[in-house]
């Protein structure tokens, strides 16, 4: 069963106890693996911090907080034990095998943790961080994808800070229509640019992305 794991994982241990703490539960032993969710929670946390921080130079301080916590929560990592099918090689007590333990996501992803800190006491952060980071390439990317689609409104507000211009300025124009079906003409202005961008929505939201959208491309000209 250890092999089968390790082969899923794609690491295998030098000292086999290691990972069978790993994976034995508190319900199961009083030696378990919550000195090891510890561990590695803290350890994680730095790899991903330090991934986030290499492969977006140009993010700010909260965005790189909100990224780590979407990816390093406790789905996020329950998700990340299911793809192992880790549930199968847990060491649960009486109580919580009955109750479906195994397919726990709090317990799955303490068991993720664990197993990540039993790496790196078995080889090494190099190691742990090479595990981890493979293990995480796909989420990495999906955030890279999600941060190269900003929204019109964000894409000109960067725009215009990297050439040390003030904000835009939105304004409502008019507000046309019944109440459940209103079409907003929404007009946006940037210091230095005579013509303002006028966009339509069924919102205003929608009509301030659309005149934000005509105002970049006026500018990028």
């Amino acid at each position: 069963m250890s092999e089968e794991l390790c082969r899923k994982l794609g690491f295998q241990f030098s000292d086999s106890k290691l990972l069978k703490i790993a994976l034995t539960h508190r319900s199961s032993d009083d030696e378990n693996n919550e000195r090891l969710e510890f561990l590695g929670d803290s350890i994680v946390n730095f790899i991903i911090a330090e991934a986030l921080y290499q492969q977006f130079p140009r993010a700010q301080e909260g965005d790189l907080s909100r990224w780590r916590a979407s990816l390093i929560n406790r789905d996020a990592l329950g998700n990340l034990a299911r793809s192992f099918d880790l549930g199968r090689y847990l060491y649960l007590g009486p109580g919580e095998l009955k109750s479906g333990g195994g397919d726990r996501q709090s317990i799955l992803s303490c068991a993720m943790e664990a197993i990540i800190g039993a790496i790196y006491l078995d080889s090494g952060f190099a190691v742990a961080r090479e595990c981890v980071l493979k293990w995480y390439q796909p989420l990495l990317q999906s955030i890279s994808l999600a941060a190269n689609h900003k929204d019109p409104k964000t894409q000109l507000q960067e725009y215009l800070q990297g050439i040390r211009l003030p904000l835009p300025l939105y304004t409502v124009e008019s507000v046309e229509g019944e109440s459940h079906q209103q079409t907003f003409v929404v007009s946006c202005s940037v210091e230095g640019v005579e013509q303002k961008a006028l966009g339509k929505g069924t919102s205003r939201r929608r009509a301030e992305q659309t005149a934000a959208e005509i105002m970049l491309g006026m500018m990028k000209k």
